[in-house]
């Protein structure tokens, strides 16, 4: 099968992560007999010192012609004195609505040889499966008005706005998702408060009526948010719109320990989709050979999963990160005791390997003994 695809690295570590993803995919073609046509664009910080804007139309462009997007990280303190509408994450925020991305997925699961790097205890967080579901194109980050007004600039707006359809549509997507896992739905919102929550609740008890096997519970944000902490496990699907979803699995990481270890899916109606991951650009330690790539990796296997319908090409991506961490490797964010330290570089190349090679991990850990 040829599959096209376009790759945004964007800023800091995104070329570094960026590549890793590539040459896992390469690995994955090889392995399977697939074969993946790469095309690289600017977006973010790049984009602005290249094009002079956040998206160019020939990123935009790049991307409409592809079957999915990989996008490594943007953003970074060189780029913090513009203007907010020109700033890298704007290109971020655009593409996601020019490829009418809603619905944002964001698995929280525990590697059972990673439990330790979590500051939560090993009881809470064991065995944790969580699909977060998050609203992509509306709400706080998109609506308008959001601009300063008065003669000083004293007063400061910003718009929450949702269509119906635009909740409609992402709820759906969230009950589609529980009727293929554990048929458990958590709607977060805060109700008490704000009417476009009102809003959001009724139309998930609308949809709640063609799905009659899922269990559903509403849950304020900040309840949401404690639990998500102390009781994980008693979530399956959780569903929220914009900025309370990005709140909350940010937060998530802490379960898993690291957010280098977190991928996403962006989807539209049609199985198009951006992946990425939830990390940010890490500036401080871009170009040193320090960060983790499983996040971005584990998204090239969302992207295997949910937009090519790869299912046995993804698990032998996650397969083989799970085992190269069973045999003790780590980046720096996610070390402890008794774990052998490598750098990006290295943990890429063990991954690609593991994939390549269908064969024991312990034949291919005295490259770096």
């Amino acid at each position: 099968m040829k599959k096209k695809i376009a790759v945004l690295p964007g800023d800091g570590i995104g070329r570094e992560i960026a590549k890793g993803a590539v040459a896992v995919l390469k690995a994955v073609g090889e392995r399977f007999g697939h074969e993946f046509e790469i095309e690289f664009a600017d977006i973010g910080g790049a984009a602005i010192d290249q094009h002079h804007t956040p998206l160019p139309d020939e990123t935009t462009e790049a991307c409409k012609r592809s079957d999915a997007v990989l996008l490594g990280a943007v953003g970074g303190p060189k780029w913090d004195h513009l203007p907010s509408h020109i700033r890298p994450e704007r290109g971020l925020l655009a593409i996601r609505k020019e490829l009418q991305l809603f619905a944002n997925l964001r698995p929280i699961i525990t590697f059972e040889s990673l439990v330790e790097s979590s500051p939560l205890k090993r009881e809470i967080i064991e065995d944790v499966d969580v699909m977060i579901v998050r609203e992509l194109t509306g709400g706080l980050y998109f609506g308008k008005p959001s601009e300063r007004r008065g003669e000083h600039n004293e007063v400061v707006i910003d718009t929450l706005h949702y269509t119906r359809e635009e909740i409609e549509r992402i709820v759906e997507k969230s009950f589609e998702l529980a009727m293929v896992r554990n048929k458990k739905l958590t709607s977060v919102d805060k109700a008490n408060v704000l009417e476009s929550s009102r809003m959001w609740r009724e139309i998930v008890q609308e949809k709640a009526k063609n799905y009659p096997e899922v269990q559903v519970e509403h849950m304020y944000v900040d309840a949401a948010a404690m639990k998500l902490i102390h009781q994980p496990k008693d979530f399956d699907v959780m569903v929220t719109e914009n900025l309370f979803g990005d709140i909350l699995s940010d937060e998530a990481s802490m379960i898993t320990g690291s957010l280098g270890l977190l991928p996403s899916a962006s989807l539209r109606a049609d199985g198009f989709g951006l992946f990425e991951p939830v990390h940010g650009s890490a500036p401080d330690i871009a170009g040193q050979d320090k960060a983790n790539p499983m996040a971005m990796i584990l998204s090239a296997a969302m992207m295997l999963k949910y937009s090519f319908n790869m299912h046995k090409e993804a698990e032998a991506i996650e397969q083989a990160i799970n085992e190269v961490l069973n045999a003790g490797y780590r980046t720096p964010d996610i070390q402890n005791t008794g774990t052998h330290v490598v750098g990006t570089t290295k943990m890429i190349d063990l991954v690609v390997h593991r994939v390549r090679e269908d064969s024991a991990i312990s034949s291919i850990m005295a490259v770096y003994m």
